[in-house]
């Protein structure tokens, strides 16, 4: 007996769809029974054909697997590089406050009058001044600027009549921007003025 090439066939989704429609409608078999057929014949693929495109699957497969596994692998790089970049940014800053740090321990073991301490702690002050200037922070103008609700938050008011209406009287806690980006708003006391609210 002749060994006969085994062949496959192979269906694009469409067309098995339609086939298995034809199959199952009473029309589909009464036209295949009066010898017509059907509209779409289904392809036929030899064996080497069909190992040739299970080869090409599986490589495609493989390939998709190594590319997530790069995209995971770069995706933690990254996560992990900006943690890196964080902790050296924050180390930064922080080691130019460690001088301040440390003058300030030799405040607190300073033996000292009241007065050597007041200036003592005033030249730390100065130098905090200075080490927040470097890093572009800068305080908020707050006494004798009109009240601005974007820089200024109110505490309360004072009426005084030596200042104008709406103006900031007293800074109880100053307030930062660094560049343009407001850290934190000034703490401030509004000035009521009667003369100029009634006019």
């Amino acid at each position: 007996m002749p060994k006969e090439e085994t062949e496959l066939t192979v269906l694009e989704p469409t067309e098995a769809a339609a086939a298995v429609a034809d199959a199952e409608s009473p029309l589909g078999t009464a036209a295949q029974e009066g010898g017509e057929t059907p509209a779409a014949q289904p392809e036929i693929v030899s064996r080497d054909e069909f190992d040739r495109l299970k080869a090409e699957r599986d490589q495609l497969l493989d390939r998709l697997a190594r590319l997530q596994a790069e995209f995971e692998n770069a995706r933690k790089r990254a996560e992990r590089e900006r943690v890196e970049f964080r902790d050296f940014a924050t180390g930064n800053v922080v080691e130019q406050f460690l001088p301040v740090v440390d003058n300030f321990e030799l405040a607190l073991k300073s033996t000292g009058t009241e007065e050597q301490l007041r200036s003592g702690v005033a030249l730390i002050v100065k130098q905090m001044d200075e080490i927040l200037r470097q890093l572009q922070v800068n305080p908020i103008a707050a006494v004798g600027e009109a009240f601005d609700p974007r820089l200024h938050e109110a505490l309360g008011s004072v009426e005084r009549e030596d200042l104008p209406d709406q103006h900031v009287a007293e800074e109880i806690r100053r307030g930062y921007k660094l560049r343009a980006r407001l850290l934190r708003p000034a703490l401030v006391r509004v000035v009521s003025n009667p003369r100029q609210a009634s006019e």
